[in-house]
């Protein structure tokens, strides 16, 4: 049976791969790659966004 969620929009800034690996060109000891694991900042690495009309309503005057 399918299973159905509520779609929120996808991170503009990131298309939805909020968490990324990034090769410093370093190596550890037993010869793998020294990596950064580096997380969206516009979506705080949850890869969606919550619609604009909706995160800001002015209010009062």
């Amino acid at each position: 049976m399918p299973q159905y969620a509520f779609k929120r929009p996808v991170c503009r800034n990131c298309d939805g791969f909020p968490t990324v690996a990034i090769t410093t060109g370093a190596r550890h000891c037993d010869g793998s790659r020294v990596t950064l694991h580096i997380t969206c900042r516009g979506c705080n690495g949850t890869g969606h966004t919550t619609p604009a009309s909706a995160a800001r309503i002015p209010a009062g005057r």
